[in-house]
């Protein structure tokens, strides 16, 4: 909302001038609020993306632990030698990929989840403070 500035007229200005000048600063400070919105959900919904694209990716290399797990239990079963304990390691590796890609997941999804635009939700509260003359209206700021 960097595009809101004071008129730079006279430091004086009659009532008249001022409610004149009031439809266009509300319009544009609610084009600024808007597009700060818009910008700020941008950003929660990639980041949420990211956590959905971890989580599936944890998913499928659970998958895959489970197809070594049961390899490795067919290979025991069918054998008492040890081919059954490589299929055993790699399935501790893929254990170790998966709760590592799970956990990052989770992290990155939570940075996106709830997706509100706090920034915009306090410029509002203090727009509308501002209106009711509880605060102070600072255009430098929108």
């Amino acid at each position: 909302m960097s595009d809101l500035k004071a008129p730079e007229q006279s430091t004086k200005r009659s009532l008249g001038s001022l409610i004149g000048s009031l439809p266009e600063l509300i319009s544009r400070l609610i084009r600024g609020e808007i597009a700060l919105a818009k910008t700020e959900l941008a950003t929660k919904a990639k980041e949420a993306g990211v956590g959905v694209g971890l989580l599936v990716g944890a998913a499928l290399f659970g998958f895959f632990l489970l197809a070594v797990l049961i390899t490795a239990g067919v290979l025991g079963l069918a054998t008492v030698v040890s081919p059954w304990l490589a299929a055993l390691i790699v399935a501790a590796v893929l254990l170790v990929i998966t709760a590592v890609l799970a956990l990052l997941g989770i992290k990155a999804l939570k940075k996106g989840v709830p997706p509100t635009p706090e920034k915009a939700v306090a410029s509002v509260k203090a727009d509308v403070s501002a209106l009711k003359g509880q605060g102070s209206y600072d255009s430098e700021k929108h």
